[in-house]
């Protein structure tokens, strides 16, 4: 009996809903959207309420997504900064390096970055059709990078200084002292700068650059740093240790350096430290500026004190005795007698000598 009752109930409902239907259909536009506003306050509020809620569950979705997108796409961006920062730099420096070039120049881009330890060599995306040929030499705006093995129409192959058959005359900056650059032989990423006499001591921290003998490398390119003595025999030679001035495994961009008239590179590359000496130079004497005029605004700010301990230090050489004090005595002035008045000038004496006759 309960199953039938509930079955009857429903089947009422669902001809009075039919029913209403039918009659909104029917009735008049104004009074069914009364009837149907007041339905929608009234009885079907809380479906109305869930759609709404499902409706703004749906946008809100929409809108995280499109915040998770934006949000991947900034940390993308973000994470790729330094690298895009580091690249736009170095480019920066290469072109600074192309416009004081003398020599003519091809510009590079390295497809294949080497590492100390694997081929000991790069590959340029420009080969004999931009007329590039073998035993050119590559810079970087850090100094030496090698010099070019073998061409293709499109590519070149280049052979750095950790190839164990990189040789390349040098000399000091100073020009105290010369020999030739070769690889180390630890094979630990560094250079030898042999050859160097005994005679001939090289202070660590000096730069060497390629002395131009051979005609492949122009003079004045920075090759390395010294870092150090390795060995040395006595009365004959010493083998210094160099800091690259160049790596390989981090240049994306190079310069090839065409045939040309020889030239002294040494000031398109030395421009850069000069200029950052400079820079320095003139930061500490803005310092030194900024602390005499602080001193100076110390000193306007308290004229007294620093002139009265000035003159107290210093006495002036045409100032008279100090004057005591009124009320000031002496402890002994009692029992000492008043000083005696001193003696009254005597008269200058007349010539009365009589002139003879």
């Amino acid at each position: 009996m309960p199953e039938r009752s509930y079955t009857r109930r429903d089947t009422v409902m669902f001809l009075a809903c039919l029913g209403a239907s039918m009659l909104m259909l029917f009735l008049p536009s104004g009074w069914a959207q009364g009837i149907g506003g007041a339905l929608r306050q009234s009885v079907l509020a809380p479906l109305v309420w869930l759609q709404v809620r499902a409706e703004e569950g749906k946008t809100g979705r929409a809108r995280l997504d499109v915040v998770t997108t934006q949000r991947d796409s900034l940390a993308y961006v973000v994470q790729s900064f330094p690298a895009l920062h580091l690249e736009n730099e170095r480019l920066r420096q290469l072109l600074r390096l192309s416009r004081r070039l003398v020599n003519p120049y091809i510009a590079a881009e390295v497809l294949h970055q080497s590492q100390v330890t694997d081929g000991r060599a790069v590959l340029l995306s420009v080969g004999e059709r931009d007329g590039v040929s073998a035993f050119d030499p590559v810079v970087a705006p850090e100094g030496l990078i090698g010099m070019v093995l073998s061409t293709s129409p499109a590519t070149s192959m280049v052979m750095t200084w950790a190839h164990p058959e990189f040789r390349v005359s040098a000399f000091t900056e100073d020009g105290k002292a010369s020999g030739i650059v070769a690889p180390s032989s630890g094979g630990e990423g560094a250079l030898e700068f042999r050859g160097v006499p005994y005679r001939d001591s090289v202070p660590e921290g000096r730069l060497v650059l390629s002395s131009g003998l051979g005609g492949v490398y122009p003079k004045g390119i920075p090759i390395g740093t010294v870092a150090g003595i390795i060995r040395e025999q006595a009365g004959w030679e010493r083998v210094y240790r160099l800091r690259p001035a160049a790596d390989p495994s981090l240049t994306s961009h190079v310069l090839v350096l065409t045939n040309g008239t020889p030239v002294d590179l040494a000031a398109a590359f030395v421009t850069d430290s000069a200029r950052a000496a400079f820079a320095a130079a003139r930061a500490k004497a803005a310092a030194d500026s900024a602390a005499r005029a602080d001193s100076v605004k110390k000193a306007a700010a308290n004229p007294g004190g620093t002139s009265g301990a000035s003159a107290g230090a210093h006495p002036s050489p045409n100032a008279g005795p100090a004057e005591a004090p009124a009320n000031s005595t002496r402890p002994d002035s009692a029992n000492r007698r008043p000083a005696a008045p001193p003696p009254a000038p005597k008269p200058a004496a007349r010539d009365t000598a009589k002139p003879t006759r």
